[in-house]
């Protein structure tokens, strides 16, 4: 079995956000994200992978397609293939994502 202690995981830098990876197989990869305050995620998208974002702590905007909210913790955001998706940390804490993409790209 694999298990991992996520908080364990966690790695940030100043210079932009950083992804750790967690889990991998040839069809999906598990991440965290790390943002510092003010960090952010430019705009992009998947052609052929769905994304979900879960946010474990911190608060911080979500876009997809045309659409921005702001979350916290709890909070899980679906991003389709093709929308474009970004993440900005707006917080003034860190902000740290659980992020899921499938299939593998």
């Amino acid at each position: 079995m694999q298990a991992v202690f996520l908080k364990a995981q966690e790695q940030f830098a100043d210079e932009k956000f950083q992804k750790v990876n967690i889990f991998d197989s040839p069809r999906m990869f598990c991440d965290i994200y790390c943002f510092e305050p003010g960090q952010e995620q430019t705009l992009h998208s998947h052609e052929d992978n769905d994304k979900i974002y879960y946010v474990l702590e911190g608060v911080g905007t979500l876009t997809v397609g045309e659409e921005s909210r702001q979350v916290e913790a709890g909070w899980a955001v679906l991003c389709p293939p093709g929308e474009d998706h970004g993440v900005v940390n707006t917080g003034g804490d860190r902000l740290v994502l659980l992020v899921f993409m499938a299939p593998h790209p």
